[in-house]
């Protein structure tokens, strides 16, 4: 397997540092459009490096995408950019016959009139409508693949596969104790896709209902997460699962919650006040810029607070249901301790979490283990095989029955 990594931010070069530790790819090309991140991020792997190559591309053209994965004879394409390069690098990819792989998907936009009561356009709805014609081509889209959406969609799979008869609810569930020093504000992920996850209205799903909306930050509950977390408040955030897990899993609701924090949520609805979330440009002396970037270059970057980063991180699913005529209740999680990540990879625990999905996503693919055509989620396919390799790959998985 040849493999096209685009984006070598935080994420991108995570992924580097797991999959040179695995031998199911022959090369990897990693690209950016600043070439001297993919360069770094290359340079960092050390004796692994004639199976890495650093070259620059520029995500937003579809054309030039399709000549690299041509020119260097890829089987596939790894999307580590933020969701904005979502469709360009989906239909890059069709257009180069490759399979193709990422860990956010298309961006949503609110319904015009009901903003908080019916879905407008919802994330994914591009890709999904694309679905005939990956499937005419006979190639694979596996979309959403990294911690959240990703690894709690197998969960959600694994759950309804071997754990329950019937499912009531499906909850994913994200919490942690993480502090960086010396920062009253540092995101320990991409503000640019966290403003555009906790701002837009969340989606909810139910049997009778199907999708709709309601207002950011409703429905608060306190959910005590495993190994030293404890009790951090979650709520409702629109997320790719919703979207996705009612698609292959039986459920009669589905939600995704975020345990963000007070002062995280007031800072966010600050920006939104002030139009500082906006992403279309406003003129100011020198230029055009668009405040969300602006945001984004006044804040440290993510991948580099590593050092500076304590505690842990958790991503989970609770599942609520019936097993052999008896109501049960779990939370299969996945928990990941900054200190040891930064120890054994030197990636922070935000990023590094989300990276180790998609490397074990492609050397399922590799192997053939995983396959299919058109555009997937990850809980269309076996989870067993998937969860295996996280434990393999050392970081291993919790259930907790509740």
């Amino acid at each position: 397997m040849r493999v096209l990594l685009v984006g070598a931010g935080g994420v991108g070069t995570a992924i580097t540092r797991i999959a040179a530790r695995r031998s199911f790819f022959d090369h990897m090309v990693v690209t950016d459009y600043d070439l001297s991140r993919a360069e770094a991020a290359v340079a960092a792997l050390g004796g692994e490096e004639e199976r890495f190559t650093a070259l620059r591309v520029d995500a937003s053209d579809r054309a030039a995408v399709s000549a690299l994965l041509a020119e260097q004879r890829c089987d596939i394409l790894v999307n580590a950019t933020d969701p904005r390069f979502v469709m360009p690098l989906f239909d890059a990819a069709l257009a180069a016959g490759v399979d193709y792989l990422d860990m956010a998907m298309s961006l949503s936009s609110p319904h015009s009139q009901r903003p908080y009561e019916e879905c407008g356009v919802k994330l994914g709805d591009g890709q999904f409508e694309r679905a005939a014609a990956w499937e005419e081509a006979g190639r694979l889209a596996l979309v959403g693949v990294g911690v959240e959406p990703g690894l709690s969609d197998v969960f959600a799979r694994y759950a309804a596969d071997e754990l329950f008869d019937e499912i009531e609810e499906i909850g994913v569930r994200d919490g942690a104790n993480l502090t960086v020093e010396g920062y009253d504000f540092a995101p320990s992920f991409s503000i640019w896709t966290t403003i555009e996850e906790c701002l837009n209205p969340p989606v909810v799903w139910e049997k009778d209902r199907g999708w709709f909306t309601t207002a950011p930050f409703s429905e608060p509950e306190v959910f005590d997460f495993p190994e030293g977390i404890g009790p951090v408040e979650c709520v409702n955030v629109e997320h790719e699962e919703v979207l996705l897990i009612p698609r292959w899993v039986e459920s009669r609701r589905v939600t995704f919650k975020y345990g963000l924090g007070d002062e995280f949520i007031e800072t966010l609805k600050t920006l939104h006040k002030l139009g500082l979330d906006r992403t279309d440009k406003v003129s100011v002396p020198g230029g055009d810029v668009s405040p969300r970037d602006v945001v984004a270059a006044c804040l440290p970057d993510p991948a580099s607070l590593g050092e500076l980063m304590r505690g842990k991180t958790c991503a989970g699913t609770w599942v609520k249901g019936t097993k052999d005529g008896a109501p049960r209740e779990v939370y299969l999680y996945h928990v990941v301790d900054n200190q040891w990540s930064m120890r054994e990879y030197g990636s922070q625990a935000v990023v590094w979490q989300t990276a180790i999905n998609p490397v074990i996503a492609l050397e399922l693919v590799a192997g053939g283990v995983w396959s299919g055509t058109g555009v997937l989620g990850a809980e269309a396919l076996d989870p067993r095989p998937f969860l295996d390799l996280l434990v393999e790959y050392g970081s291993p998985w919790g259930l907790r029955e509740q």
